[in-house]
């Protein structure tokens, strides 16, 4: 396979960080900018909300422009808004450098995958693009740990000095070792949305989007939540994170196993169900840590272990906008960060950091039975289709 597809990967982890790097080092940013934790936690919504929404709308205004110089011009913007964040002396301004990171970071993980789906041979699209993402999901759970070690080490600006500097090196990357590439044309949104007219393809994508929802909904105030409730100090939390990563990042590959092995649906019904018991087991393991180590790492494996089974699911369902899935269902994810970060940020204000856990239990539930709900849709279309014939 092509080696400039690792490139490529290395410009998602790098962009894909910064979503939730600011997670583990909320208070901090909330101390030293003089806001409460919903606020410095409505940074991470703002950004997914942006992310989710923009990379449509830019690939539609820039459908002309050839790939290559569109990559680099992207990169400059993001790092222009990482710049910002270091620089920033209030509140709204890392709010403006965080929607400037989001939309040029969300045109970048586009490109990333357009360009490596085109620089390799057929045989190996699927890999290459399954590559790129393994750089989108991995920075999405070792952005938090990350920042919190350099956040506690040398404050909360120095993740973004990292991110500055792997953006830098990204930039000449691309400059000397990707070749220029024509653009091709954009699928139209309009078009896009026209196919979550398929229930059984839009009650999949409403799966993801409450099954992050949940998620985040305690994961983005999960530094909160263990020194509150385990009285952790900032080398623990800092551990804690790790293990929960490097957990995550297995489990991703765990699903993708499950689902070869067990199928589809079996695997997403199953991951969700335990995924739903464990969150709701959380606040009730505090008394004793080892037992609570243990049912976050079953929590944070499946955590991203749905993804991959969900993708395939998409693709089973409808393979003839398979493409138009995969990029649909990359924005129900952040929005789904987004929404749980921000249900996660007025928890927090109007009850306390313990609650979480139990809300975003529920948003599980709810996408337990959106994900039955697009099966017997997916079950009574192939009946009929089977009876017709």
């Amino acid at each position: 396979m092509n080696k400039r597809v690792y490139l490529l990967t290395i410009v998602s982890f790098v962009v894909g960080m910064v979503e939730l790097i600011i997670g583990g080092i909320l208070d901090l940013v909330a101390e030293d900018l003089g806001v409460s934790l919903g606020q410095a936690g409505f940074l991470i919504t703002i950004f997914s909300l942006v992310f989710a929404i923009a990379a449509p709308i830019l690939l539609t205004m820039t459908a002309k422009m050839e790939r290559k110089r569109l990559t680099l011009i992207s990169l400059v913007v993001f790092l222009a808004g990482n710049i910002l964040a270091i620089l920033s002396p209030t509140y709204s301004v890392l709010l403006i450098a965080r929607i400037l990171s989001a939309a040029s970071g969300s045109l970048l993980v586009v490109l990333c995958v357009t360009m490596a789906s085109n620089i390799v041979e057929e045989k190996y699209r699927a890999r290459a693009i399954g590559v790129v993402f393994m750089g989108i999901s991995a920075s999405l759970v070792l952005g938090i740990p990350i920042g919190l070690l350099l956040g506690n080490a040398f404050g909360w600006r120095a993740p973004f000095i990292l991110i500055t500097a792997l953006t830098v090196l990204s930039m000449l990357g691309v400059h000397f070792f990707m070749g220029r590439l024509k653009p091709k044309p954009a699928i139209p949104i309009r078009q896009q949305l026209s196919t979550l007219k398929n229930r059984t393809v839009l009650f999949a994508q409403l799966t993801s989007f409450l099954f992050l929802a949940g998620h985040l909904t305690l994961y983005g105030y999960l530094t909160p939540f263990l020194k509150t409730a385990l009285g952790l100090n900032g080398t623990w939390v800092s551990i804690v994170y790790l293990i929960f990563g490097v957990a995550a990042v297995f489990g991703g590959g765990l699903g993708g196993t499950l689902a070869d092995r067990f199928g589809t649906k079996p695997t997403i019904l199953g991951v969700t169900i335990i995924f739903g018991i464990s969150i709701f087991m959380i606040p009730y393991t505090t008394f004793l840590f080892p037992l609570f180590l243990v049912v976050m790492i079953i929590w944070s494996m499946l955590s991203w272990a749905i993804t991959p089974a969900m993708q395939s699911y998409l693709i089973e369902s409808s393979p003839e906008t398979s493409d138009i899935q995969q990029s649909l269902n990359n924005s129900a994810l952040h929005f789904g960060i987004a929404f749980g970060s921000m249900v996660g940020g007025i928890v927090i204000e109007q009850a306390s950091v313990e609650m979480n856990a139990t809300v975003g239990g529920f948003l599980v539930i709810l996408a337990l039975g959106a994900a039955v709900l697009s099966m017997t849709k997916k079950e009574h279309a192939e009946k009929t289709a089977h009876s017709i014939s």
